[in-house]
């Protein structure tokens, strides 16, 4: 696991404007941004989402840039041919996402802990590409909790963060924060947030005080 780098600041600053209302003009619109796939072809209805939505569509081409890298990695975990396969299975799931309640969201978070499987198992998509869209995993180790937490960042706009501790996950959206950076969602457990400013870090569970957190360096 990985560190925080300046540039990941700077990134994540990039996006913070997504949760104010200067950002209004990057709401879902009727046009259609570049995607990994042909948008006029699709008739995948999470796919036309995806087309038509300005943070999916960037999630969607940072994901394609990430698998391509994981290819060519002959020391990646899982092995390439897995990876394959597995993406193939992901991309099925992905697409399930149109019978969820919040498609979006659940795009969001397909999206999200993919990057992480792909950038946990492989140093090549990790590297330091200035066009890329993730961070991480980071590794926090939080006082009261046993596990280790995985951050991986996704510097899309809005910005959002995958969290991984033990066998739990949840995907958090930026929020407003005159310091550092702060992240916030729920899920059938309640409320979460996450706010981190350099290597230090807050995380609040679902029905738990924050929790300190420090980033654990490279190893």
């Amino acid at each position: 696991m990985k560190t925080l780098t300046p540039l990941l600041a700077s990134l994540l600053a990039a996006g913070a404007c997504a949760a104010t209302s200067l950002c209004a003009g990057a709401a879902t619109s009727s046009r259609e941004f570049k995607t990994s796939f042909d948008c006029a072809s699709t008739r995948a209805s999470i796919e036309k989402l995806i087309c038509r939505d300005p943070q999916l569509a960037q999630m969607d081409i940072e994901l394609q840039r990430l698998y391509l890298l994981v290819l060519t990695d002959d020391h990646a975990v899982p092995p390439r041919n897995k990876v394959e396969i597995d993406q193939q299975f992901w991309l099925d799931a992905r697409n399930q996402c149109a019978t969820d309640r919040e498609p979006k969201a659940c795009t969001i978070r397909s999206y999200a802990e993919r990057a992480y499987q792909l950038r946990q198992g492989s140093a090549i998509a990790r590297t330091k590409d200035p066009s890329r869209l993730t961070e991480g995993p980071v590794a926090f180790r939080c006082a009261g909790l046993n596990a280790l937490v995985a951050a991986t960042f996704f510097t899309v706009n809005p910005a959002v963060v995958y969290l991984k501790w033990a066998n739990t996950s949840v995907t958090l959206n930026q929020q407003p924060s005159t310091i550092g950076t702060r992240y916030g969602g729920k899920d059938f457990r309640g409320s979460y947030s996450f706010w981190y400013e350099g290597d230090d870090a807050l995380l609040q569970m679902p029905g738990s005080a924050e929790m300190s957190c420090k980033a654990e360096p490279v190893g």
